[in-house]
C-alpha cells in the first residue's frame, strides 16, 4: 500500500488547499487505480474532460444548479484528480516526460476554457496568460530556489522514449507556449539580480535573492488554490471576481520580487 510521502513531490514548501485537501482525498484512490491498471494518463484526460464540462456549465448553465453549484464541485473533483495523476504515476513508477507535459498542457487548455467562459473570448485568453505567467512565476521561483542550494529540482521519469511522435507534439507546444514565458521571467529575474548585487552573484547573494517565502508564497497560488477561488466565487454569483483577483496575485508577486532585490542589497553591504 502506498503512502502519502512516497506519492509526495518533493518541493521547497507546500500548497496548503493541495496538502491538506486534496492530495490526502487522491491518495485514497491510488491503490485501487493502480490495481485496475488505470494510466496516469488517462486519469490527465478525464480530469480535463471535466474541466471542459465546468466551463461549458458556467457559460450556458441557466440555473444556480448548473450554472453555479455543478461546476464549483467539478472543479474541486477535478482538482483532487490532478493530484491523483501523478501520485498514481510516482506510486507506480510511471512517470514520464509525456505524462509531465500531457498534465501541463491539458491545465492550461481548461484554465483558458474556465476564463473565457467567465469572461468571453478575448478577455478569457488574456487572463489565461496572466494565470500562466503567476503559475510559471512559481515554477522559476522553485527551480532557482533549488540550483541556488545545489538541490535537484526534477528527478528524472522513470519511463523514457514513450510515445515519440505524441512527445514531439506536446514538447512542440510546450516551447511555444510555456517556454518563452520562462525565457521572458527567468531572463528579468535574473536581470534584476545582477542589478540588486551590482556584479555576478554570489552564492549567498544568490540564496538572499530565493528564500523560501518565495516559495511559500507563490506556491499558494498554485492551480489547486486558483480553482479553489473559482469554486467560491461560482458559488457567490460573482465569477468575474476570480479574473479580477488575477491582477492582485500578480500585484503580490512583484512586491515580493522588489522585496527580494533588497534582500540581495543588504546583503552586497560591506559589514
Amino acid at each position: 500500500m502506498s503512502t502519502l510521502a512516497q506519492t509526495r513531490k518533493a518541493r521547497p514548501a507546500d500548497e496548503w488547499f493541495s496538502e491538506r485537501v486534496f492530495r490526502p482525498l487522491a491518495q485514497r484512490l491510488v491503490d485501487p487505480a493502480a490495481r485496475l491498471g488505470v494510466r496516469p494518463e488517462s486519469v490527465v484526460m478525464f480530469h480535463t474532460g471535466l474541466g471542459l464540462v465546468a466551463a461549458w456549465q458556467i457559460a450556458y448553465g441557466r440555473s444556480v444548479l448548473w450554472n453555479r453549484i455543478s461546476p464549483a464541485v467539478l472543479l474541486q473533483i477535478k482538482t483532487t484528480l490532478d493530484g491523483l495523476d501523478g501520485q498514481l504515476a510516482r506510486a507506480t513508477g510511471q512517470t514520464s516526460d509525456v505524462g509531465r507535459y500531457l498534465d501541463s498542457e491539458m491545465d492550461v487548455l481548461v484554465n483558458a476554457a474556465l476564463l473565457c467562459a467567465v469572461l468571453g473570448v478575448k478577455q478569457g485568453l488574456a487572463a489565461n496568460l496572466l494565470l500562466s505567467l503567476i503559475l510559471t512565476t512559481d515554477f522559476l521561483w522553485e527551480r532557482d530556489h533549488r540550483e541556488a542550494r545545489g538541490e535537484e529540482f526534477r528527478a528524472a521519469p522513470a519511463i523514457s522514449g514513450q510515445h515519440p511522435r505524441l512527445l514531439r507534439a506536446l514538447q512542440g507546444f510546450y516551447d511555444g507556449y510555456f517556454l518563452p514565458q520562462e525565457k521572458l521571467l527567468g531572463g528579468l529575474f535574473q536581470s534584476r539580480l545582477r542589478a540588486a548585487s551590482g556584479a555576478e552573484p554570489t552564492p549567498a547573494q544568490r540564496s538572499a535573492y530565493t528564500p523560501k517565502v518565495l516559495n511559500t508564497v507563490a506556491v499558494n497560488l498554485g492551480l489547486a488554490t486558483q480553482l479553489v477561488a473559482l469554486g467560491a466565487c461560482l458559488l457567490a454569483g460573482r465569477p468575474r471576481l476570480y479574473p479580477a483577483s488575477l491582477l492582485a496575485q500578480a500585484g503580490v508577486l512583484a512586491g515580493l520580487q522588489l522585496w527580494r532585490e533588497g534582500q540581495v542589497r543588504q546583503e552586497t553591504r560591506p559589514t
